[in-house]
């Protein structure tokens, strides 16, 4: 599969600025500075389509790019990368603003057909456990993606991956991979584990499956 183009479309601040509902889309989701526009510059071989600062907390909207490939089962898609929970350097007000509109987001977005839920792969944290419940408890697809993954020895990367999916309660059939935006290491196979969500999505638009 080739990436044919990848553009940003849209910065929406509230659910009203949100673009129309037609493409399927995948939603990046994670703690505030977990590296989200990292991995999605690498996911997109891009270097700066999503903007990166050191600053947690820095996306403060939700954010949509199309991408166009050239699979015929993956020929045209939107992901969505929203802002990240937990710290952020800005106002309460702000915060208590983002709560409603990522929920929002989430829970009544019509085209959404899968949720990656980014970890830190070595600082993960019991509200990362209570995110991954409540994206199960939505029924929409979901991709576990342990981010930093340059930084785990060897010796300790199985023991992450297991660890992350007992304490987290997850089923055999939901995918944890890793992940590093410096290397690019885990990139073909997150493309692999979203063209399988994209494929559910066009059972669903058949009738033959449901997805949500």
């Amino acid at each position: 599969m080739k990436l044919l183009s990848a553009e940003f479309i849209k910065s929406s601040v509230s659910p009203e600025q949100f673009p129309a509902d037609h493409l399927p889309e995948i939603a990046f989701v994670g703690r505030s500075n977990v590296g989200k526009s990292s991995l999605i510059n690498s996911l997109l071989h891009r270097k700066k389509l999503a903007k990166v600062s050191k600053t947690p907390g820095k996306t403060r909207a939700v954010n949509f790019f199309t991408v166009r490939t050239s699979d015929p089962k993956l020929p045209l898609l939107s992901l969505v990368d929203l802002p990240g929970y937990g710290y952020a350097k800005v106002s309460k007000t702000m915060r208590a603003q983002w709560g409603p509109m990522i929920e929002q987001y989430l829970e009544q977005r019509q085209s959404l057909g899968a949720v990656i839920l980014l970890i830190e792969s070595r600082v993960w944290m019991p509200q990362d456990v209570m995110t991954i419940q409540w994206v199960q408890s939505l029924g929409c697809g979901l991709i576990i993606v342990l981010t930093k993954a340059d930084k785990l020895r060897q010796s300790e990367r199985k023991p992450t991956l297991t660890e992350v999916r007992v304490a987290c309660g997850l089923p055999a059939e939901v995918p944890v991979l890793l992940y590093s935006a410096e290397t690019h290491e885990g990139r073909d196979a997150l493309w692999g584990e979203i063209r399988a969500q994209f494929n559910g999505l066009q059972k669903h638009e058949s009738g033959t499956s449901e997805l949500r």
